[in-house]
């Protein structure tokens, strides 16, 4: 089935986000990520969706989102014209001399040291989904004892959106 990134601005308000991810949820659709923060206008949030389905079905879920009263804008982004980022944090077990590679590696492919405890190291991770799935098959040799990962956002890349 084909991915397929939806933006969603809402106005920040509470529950709203819980509104966006109950019509998914109550529709049987198939969310892959979702993503909310406020926009560069604290009043306004940008929820990201990936989403499973063919066309019909995204084109369903955009208009089931424009009925909802706090929604501003949906739209459909294409992976190509979108900005896309994700981020990752990653703690790993660094006992018995492993800590000097976890760090040069880490040094090697740009991940930022974020925690150094004795027995174990946290790495950050950001970039696309694709990056931040290298990363962690380049870690996979180290025990990964936590992981949490903040699933896609995405911008388009060209103006004239609404917010």
């Amino acid at each position: 089935m084909k991915k397929n990134l939806i933006t969603i601005l809402v106005h920040n308000r509470p529950g709203v986000l819980s509104h966006v991810a109950g019509l998914v949820t109550r529709r049987g659709y198939n969310v892959e990520s979702i993503a909310a923060g406020p926009t560069e206008n604290r009043a306004i949030t940008r929820i990201t969706l990936v989403v499973s389905g063919d066309t019909a079905t995204v084109e369903q879920v955009v208009k089931q989102f424009q009925k909802l009263i706090d929604v501003i804008t949906v739209q459909i982004l294409d992976y190509v014209d979108a900005l896309t980022g994700e981020l990752a944090l990653i703690t790993l077990k660094a006992g018995s001399g492993r800590r000097d590679k976890i760090v040069g590696l880490a040094s090697l492919l740009g991940f930022r040291l974020v925690d150094v405890q004795a027995d174990r190291v946290t790495v950050q991770v950001a970039g696309s989904t694709q990056d931040v799935d290298t990363a962690i098959a380049a870690l996979s040799p180290f025990t990964i004892l936590a992981m949490g990962r903040t699933g896609l956002m995405a911008l388009p890349r060209q103006g004239g959106e609404v917010s």
